[in-house]
């Protein structure tokens, strides 16, 4: 995609949700396309009417997040009818955690795990939204029982391997999963990988989380899992990654569970599609 992409004409739905010139960003299998605002102040997410619940449901999840003082996107306009469904959000300055420098991600690395472990302190029984173990099982049945797991989100060792394998690998620990689920529930970001972490590029301090579609109630290594294993592609080798793992690990202030880190990265991909 060009860095300077051209205006396109855009749904009815769009054009009403706040006016001026939009440009495209992206867009994906699900239907769903996403505009950056020309003074890249808003962004907005616009969807078919068949995916208007789930767009709903994020911004739910977008201004409740925001009422609890978590630093992220604001919810500024919604518009819903028969020819989709649009959210538009204030954007959140700054830069992706993936696009910066190695060096750079490793001084924000324990300011992320501080923002994170803020995230996490949030009342858990404060937040009316469900993402709990069983619900991600039940949408990896879903995904799998549909063969549309994407095999590229897949660890490489498991790109040749049937999803309902995959799975069913899974299953004999799920009940456990549950019991520490259980045990160890905290308002988890649902997706928390770098693109979805915001750094202010000067200070290199987290400026606040994005794409919140799947925030709720859950094992905190639902999260932990995907961050890490994500961050794992920025640094430059496997010594290094090590050694972020443990700062991280000491300014979350959590001895790491790599059984656990395991079974929720291997979980996740299962679960789009």
């Amino acid at each position: 995609m060009s860095d300077h992409p051209e205006p396109r004409t855009v749904s009815p739905v769009l054009l009403g949700a706040g006016g001026g010139d939009w440009l495209p960003v992206t867009s994906g299998e699900s239907g769903a396309a996403v505009f950056r605002s020309a003074d890249a102040a808003r962004y907005a997410k616009c969807v078919p009417a068949a995916d208007a619940v789930g767009l709903e449901a994020e911004r739910d999840r977008v201004a409740w997040l925001g009422d609890q003082g978590i630093p992220g996107p604001r919810v500024l306009d919604w518009h819903s009818g028969d020819a989709g469904a649009c959210l538009v959000t204030s954007a959140v300055s700054g830069v992706p955690a993936d696009q910066v420098p190695a060096a750079d991600l490793r001084v924000s690395w324990e300011r992320i795990a501080d923002a994170v472990r803020r995230l996490h302190d949030v009342p858990v029984w404060e937040c009316p939204f469900r993402r709990d173990l069983d619900a991600m099982v039940a949408v990896a049945r879903d995904v799998v029982r549909r063969g549309a797991v994407n095999p590229e989100f897949l660890p490489v060792e498991q790109q040749h391997t049937p999803p309902a394998e995959l799975l069913d690998r899974l299953a004999p620990q799920v009940a456990r999963r549950r019991d520490q689920e259980a045990a160890d529930r905290v308002v988890c970001h649902g997706d928390l990988c770098l693109p979805n972490i915001v750094l202010d590029p000067q200070t290199l301090n987290v400026s606040g989380f994005i794409d919140l579609g799947r925030l709720g109630p859950a094992d905190r290594y639902a999260d932990l899992a995907l961050l890490l294993a994500n961050a794992r592609e920025t640094w430059p080798d496997e010594e290094r990654a090590r050694a972020a793992d443990a700062a991280f690990a000491e300014s979350y202030g959590i001895a790491l569970d790599h059984d656990r880190l395991r079974f929720y990265l291997h979980l996740d991909p299962l679960t789009w599609g």
